[in-house]
């Protein structure tokens, strides 16, 4: 950790040093927070330290297997574990921002070019150990692997607390066979428990695919079309198949990185126990009461976090 703030220290002071003539739209024109009286000449150190400086995190899964032997997905020491980690590195952080007077936080981040590249250096380094570095990238931040068997409500337990630690950013996202609009108690059965877990930031995740020659837009099962029957790998036009690499939609799956698709071709859908789903999305009393009580349970274990 001081390493990396050490760094980015070294960064801030080079930044620091420019003159506002370097950053013509961000600082010529008034765009950054207090630069709106800056001079061309003048240097920007009165004005960046507005700026957030995040300390990112990928891998904590693989950190957790190759301490403890398991992930937070399989046990609750792992998951006791993570935390304590987590929110060591936050307590890292905030003690920078209070050292230095500057934006310290911590970012729960995708890494989505390292994930693959830091995978390959430290198997060359390491071997390949199981759990660890036998796969193509490193998972996500505090994410449940994409791999492991789990359900939609237990994943979402598992990382709303992380949410709260990481100030810099986060992201949790449920993995859905089929499209949501054909089970809609479901999805509003996730949205839910995201929101009474303490979610800050939650995706739900489903295919689109597209034929373009025929149009077809929907879910694309295999190699031939649904619409007109075409066969994907008969002709020259590939599907289009948009998928969510991280926090965002970034294309069809042929544009990402050799790391990106080994951890989207390992993704399993997360399953959903619609028994416990409102049909008419309509709440008694009692049960809006339930709620809230277990909101206010969900922030309390937030807070001890």
């Amino acid at each position: 950790m001081d390493l990396v703030k050490d760094q980015l220290l070294e960064r801030i002071e080079f930044q620091g040093n420019q003159h506002v003539r370097n950053f013509p739209f961000l600082m010529g024109q008034g765009n950054w927070f207090g630069s709106e009286n800056l001079k061309p000449n003048d240097k920007l150190k009165d004005v960046i330290k507005h700026g957030s400086i995040t300390i990112g995190f990928i891998g904590l899964a693989e950190t957790l297997k190759a301490m403890i032997g398991e992930h937070h997905g399989e046990s609750d020491e792992a998951q006791e574990l993570g935390l304590d980690i987590i929110t060591h590195m936050r307590e890292k952080c905030d003690e920078y921002a209070k050292k230095y007077k500057l934006n310290f936080s911590l970012l729960a981040t995708p890494a989505e070019g390292l994930a693959g590249r830091f995978t390959k250096i430290d198997r060359k380094e390491y071997g390949k150990i199981k759990g660890v570095t036998d796969r193509d990238f490193y998972t996500n931040s505090y994410h449940v692997p994409v791999y492991y068997p789990i359900s939609a409500f237990e994943k979402i337990d598992k990382e709303a607390p992380y949410h709260a630690l990481c100030n810099a950013g986060h992201i949790s996202y449920i993995e859905l066979d089929g499209d949501p609009s054909d089970n809609i108690e479901a999805f509003e059965a996730v949205i839910r428990h995201m929101h009474d877990a303490g979610i800050g930031y939650g995706s739900v995740n489903h295919p689109v695919d597209r034929d373009p020659v025929c149009g077809f837009s929907g879910i694309i099962k295999g190699d031939r079309c649904p619409s007109c029957g075409r066969l994907e790998s008969k002709g020259d036009v590939p599907f289009e198949r948009l998928r969510r690499i991280t926090g965002y939609l970034v294309g069809s799956l042929e544009r990402w990185n050799d790391g990106k698709k080994a951890e989207e071709a390992a993704r399993v859908k997360h399953s959903v126990d619609c028994a416990t789903c409102k049909k008419d999305g309509v709440y008694t009393k009692s049960e809006k009461v339930a709620r809230e009580v277990a909101k206010k349970t969900a922030k309390k274990a937030l807070g001890k976090a």
